[in-house]
């Protein structure tokens, strides 16, 4: 480790994200750059740094920053050095002089305990010198915050947080209630204030701590999919989380309902949930029930208006096609649910020229980018994800959105049809309802025998269970989608029958291996030589879907493997290592959180912006064109050419993407989906899981492992339990 001594004389770039600073160092004589996350100094300072030489390829020689100490000014030439140097706004050189000259040795003594005497100097009023005098004062704080948090092994960056939100409070923050971090600031959770909280001495039992621990536990609950915990289980998960006995969770609970931080029902069992999670299910039930309004239209005239539109289409539906069709002229709400070749698109397209030809205007939407193109081309209508269709704007509060269209604001259509509405959980489906006018009408489609959504809640199949709501379940598979393999299998696994893996089919192929690493080798072999001629597409669009994250064939695996064969590295591809995750320019990555802040821009000839917007979404998916490793920033391709720049700090919201879990893949489509297969926890490898993924393939799917794992995965019906409440809310406010 080295040791340099010397003054700031100019910064070259700092990233306001993450406090990474680009900045030359005045030392005996000689400019040195230097690199690190410095965001509390500035130019003209007097500084010990300590580090070491690296060499940058694009760049040359850097001194890369491990430790910084600011020097308080020592001698006239360097007090009037750092209040020429623009540190303190409305100083520059020529008065930062005059003060050294009338104050001499004394000028900081001065500034800091007598501020009002710098009006002593020609060109400084009183108003000016309290402002000069509060800007060392803050400079001074924030140093002497940065010094105190970093001893509770506190980055500089979430440091540069805490002393925005608090200020001066901190120090009092951190010494007797470090989980207040967890509620106030981005990126802190529990375990992040856990860690402060001990190094700052905090009780295992301290009353803060339980509670903190109780509220952490409710939304990682959100992140498996739940609306709620029966207390049992929240008082297991507690214990073992705290790693202390928790005999009494009540008094704590009583105490966060007070406070209106959950919500505890007694029904069959208790049940405790964030308050936000309780109330937002409450309004989508409330919201769902509005709507649900029927008026009495002739069935004749709709019948015939039917019979027209097959004879102008030349397509003609059955049965529960037209049910569904006469329910949705009739209905406010309407879902229409359906297993792959079951006519959803069919009936989708019947209903768009139906309110067409009434004058209707019509609204088309999907949960994802890839769901709404897909509708796009299958309709010859526009389609937005159901985001863009809101018009985002941002967030607000926890997991609550800020979109455009609201209940002040709402969409301007008669019809609205949502498809792939498996994937709509509990806070997209109140942000959707909030922006629907009553006597519009809401045409739901999806497959409930889908995996669920990520986010929490489990909509379709909760409304469809509430027994209030018109659905119409269609059933047939139509002769086209009858001729495709992938589809009669996926209803045969749906029914639990058995599957013929002979691969006589053109389309649906099972390769039988037993060995994972065998298995890797064979998954590779498919996506660079032999699926690209055979489905007509690139091996970026080939995608292999994991039941697992962990393990032999689990995601994190299969990403580091694939990366080397798919995209192995090259001089001329630049990298960056974060975690434990290696990102080179060409992968192919997906954002694994919804940002509702995160900026992009569609750009037109030699890179200038033509369209802006915000929000990424989990599940998206895109290339890596840039990584640039002076400015720490990296550049995804998204969906329709939406340029994206992540700063290193926000790459845990980016994953690779060669391989993805089957619970990812939802709403996606592609070419062929290359399935690696071995035996694996029991709860995961079921029925549901499997049919998702065979659904995913357009074109093809190969499934490369042991026949023995794809029967049991066929005959396990088990499913992971969701805490949802919005069935039994719908029929309350039916009943009332």
């Amino acid at each position: 480790m080295e040791k340099l001594e010397g003054y700031i004389d100019h910064i070259i770039f700092r990233n306001s994200d993450n406090g990474y600073t680009v900045m030359v160092l005045a030392s005996e004589g000689d400019e040195i750059t230097c690199v690190g996350t410095l965001s509390y100094i500035g130019e003209g300072e007097k500084v010990e740094l300590t580090g070491q030489y690296i060499s940058h390829p694009s760049y040359g020689e850097q001194f890369k920053v491990e430790t910084c100490t600011v020097k308080a000014p020592e001698d006239e030439e360097s007090v009037e050095r750092y209040l020429g140097s623009g540190a303190v706004k409305g100083v520059g050189a020529a008065l930062a002089a005059r003060i050294v000259r009338h104050f001499r040795a004394d000028t900081f003594r001065i500034i800091e305990e007598e501020p009002e005497r710098l009006a002593e100097i020609r060109g400084i009023s009183e108003r000016k010198a309290r402002e000069i005098a509060q800007q060392v004062y803050e400079k001074r704080d924030m140093r002497k915050a940065m010094i105190f948090l970093q001893q509770f092994g506190i980055s500089t960056a979430l440091s540069v947080k805490i002393y925005q939100q608090y200020g001066a409070r901190l120090y009092q923050v951190i010494q007797e209630n470090p989980y207040q971090l967890a509620e106030d600031i981005d990126g802190v959770g529990f375990r992040i204030a856990d860690e402060i909280a001990i190094r700052a001495g905090i009780r295992a039992d301290s009353e803060y701590r339980v509670k903190c621990a109780i509220f952490y536990i409710l939304q990682q609950a959100g992140g498996e999919g739940h609306v709620f915990l029966p207390k049992e289980q929240l008082m297991q998960r507690a214990a073992g989380l705290l790693g202390v006995p928790l005999e009494d969770i009540d008094q704590y609970l009583v105490d966060l309902a007070v406070s209106r931080k959950v919500v505890i029902k007694s029904e069959e069992q208790e049940r405790v949930y964030s308050a936000p999670a309780y109330f937002m299910e409450m309004s989508t039930a409330r919201m769902l029930c509005d709507l649900n309004i029927t008026t009495e239209i002739e069935e004749a005239a709709i019948l015939r208006k039917i019979s027209s539109i097959e004879k102008e289409t030349g397509t003609y539906l059955d049965e529960m096609q037209k049910k569904a069709v006469i329910e949705a002229v009739r209905c406010g709400l309407l879902v229409i649910t359906g297993g792959p070749g079951t006519g959803k698109t069919t009936t989708i397209n019947t209903l768009i020229a139906y309110f067409e030809s009434e004058g209707l205007k019509i609204l088309l939407a999907a949960p994802t980018g890839r769901a709404a193109k897909r509708m796009t081309e299958a309709t010859g209508y526009e389609a937005k994800t159901i985001h863009r269709m809101l018009e985002i704007s941002g967030p607000q509060d926890g997991e609550a959105n800020d979109f455009s269209r609201n209940a002040q604001n709402p969409l301007d259509a008669d019809v609205i049809i949502i498809d792939e509405m498996s994937m709509v959980d509990v806070y997209l489906m109140h942000a959707l309802l909030d922006a629907v006018s009553v006597g519009t009408r809401l045409i739901m489609v999806g497959d409930r025998n889908q995996l669920p959504s990520v986010g929490p809640g489990s909509v379709l199949k909760d409304v469809i269970d509430s027994e209030c709501v018109p659905v119409v379940r269609l059933t047939r598979i139509f002769r086209q989608a009858s001729e495709s393999d992938i589809v009669v299998n996926a209803h045969r696994i749906n029914r639990g029958e058995q599957v013929a893996l002979d691969n006589k089919s053109r389309d649906f192929f099972f390769l039988k291996r037993y060995d994972a690493n065998v298995i890797i080798s064979v998954v590779i072999r498919l996506i660079r030589e032999k699926l690209p001629r055979y489905v007509d597409a690139q091996p970026y669009d080939i995608q292999v879907l994991t039941p697992m994250r962990k393990g032999l064939l689990g995601v994190e695996r299969l990403n580091r493997i694939l990366q080397e064969y798919l995209n192995p590295p090259s001089h001329d591809k630049n990298e960056h290592e974060h975690g434990e995750q290696l990102f080179r320019e060409g992968d192919k990555v997906m954002q694994i959180k919804n940002n509702y802040q995160l900026e992009w821009e569609i750009r037109g000839r030699y890179g200038i912006p033509v369209e802006k917007g915000v929000g990424i979404f989990n599940g998206d998916m895109g290339i890596i064109r840039e990584i640039n490793l002076q400015t720490e920033r990296i550049t995804v391709e998204f969906d329709e050419q939406r340029m994206v720049e992540y700063a290193y700090s926000g790459l845990d919201e980016l994953e690779l993407a060669y391989a993805v879990t089957i619970h990812k893949s939802q709403g996606s489509e592609y070419p062929a989906v290359v399935m690696p297969l071995l035996s694996g926890p029991r709860l995961l490898m079921n029925r549901n899981l499997l049919y998702t993924a065979v659904t995913r393939a357009r074109r093809c799917v190969t499934i490369v492992g042991d026949p023995e794992v794809f029967e049991q995965m066929i005959g396990n019906t088990m499913e992971q339990k969701r805490y949802t409440s919005l069935s039994e809310r719908i029929r309350e406010l039916t009943e009332m």
